[in-house]
């Protein structure tokens, strides 16, 4: 016993030791471990091989924002406080609060919707629209918060105008990530009519959106909007509600070009 615990305590061959016996643990697990760790992995393998082919391409790509947008409206909801009272007229004070947030839902599901139909013209992902797409979830997330500052002081003008910087960073992220997109489709579709191999054919995506008149139109609504909540509030929020009802519809030019390329 005494001879063990001086080789044990020993500051030099006690560290040897300890290294020693970590590196046979470390050993000992490592193979013991091996077969169980390739077993585990061959099983996620072939799930995921078979939610690859159960699942379209568009769906995967989407899972990301989707679970992003879904945890947006959760955040929003539980902004939503209830009254401290029992009273309808105590429900009747919030009023503020529930317009602000429908219009947020509203807005949340415009994106979530033509993102859907967006993922389907999308080539193989890359890391530009990877990041692209970060963007625009990244101005997405603070929806619920401009949402709970607009919904608390409703005929405030600092308050109004940030709602709509949020709404209109939301907007140049989404036309960033189309850019992006178009970017991308033209580089893989190269056109043999054309005088050089770098050059390419028209994007899919850049056909559907044509002149995009509607997306400017946006622009310049947010940006009324933006100015109005320093003369008059109201008139910012219906500014923004105007442009919820432009694109509530999905966009029919992309579920044009999706049939097009359908034939």
């Amino acid at each position: 016993g005494n001879a063990v615990d001086s080789v044990a305590l020993h500051p030099v061959f006690g560290l040897l030791l300890l290294f020693v016996i970590l590196f046979v643990m470390f050993q000992a697990v490592f193979f013991a471990g091996a077969a169980p760790a390739d077993a585990i992995a061959a099983g996620f393998g072939w799930v995921s091989d078979q939610v690859k082919q159960a699942m379209p391409d568009s769906v995967l790509r989407s899972l990301l924002t989707d679970g992003v947008i879904a945890v947006i409206i959760t955040i929003m909801v539980l902004e939503m406080k209830a009254p401290a009272g029992a009273a309808l007229a105590d429900l009747g004070r919030l009023w503020p609060v529930f317009v602000s947030y429908l219009l947020s839902f509203v807005y949340v599901a415009i994106y979530w919707n033509n993102h859907h139909h967006f993922a389907r013209l999308m080539p193989d992902v890359t890391g530009a629209i990877l990041w692209a797409n970060l963007h625009l979830l990244f101005w997405l997330s603070l929806v619920p918060f401009a949402t709970a500052w607009i919904g608390e002081h409703a005929r405030a003008p600092a308050p109004t105008a940030l709602y709509g910087l949020v709404l209109l960073a939301c907007a140049l992220a989404w036309l960033l990530l189309q850019q992006v997109v178009v970017r991308a489709q033209e580089r893989r579709t190269p056109d043999p009519d054309r005088r050089t191999p770098r050059d390419s054919a028209p994007s899919a995506l850049r056909q559907a959106l044509g002149r995009d008149r509607k997306g400017k139109a946006s622009f310049v609504i947010y940006v009324a909007g933006i100015a109005l909540a320093f003369v008059e509030p109201l008139l910012s929020d219906l500014a923004y509600a105007a442009v919820a009802v432009l694109w509530v519809v999905p966009d029919r030019r992309i579920e044009a070009q999706l049939r097009r390329a359908a034939r």
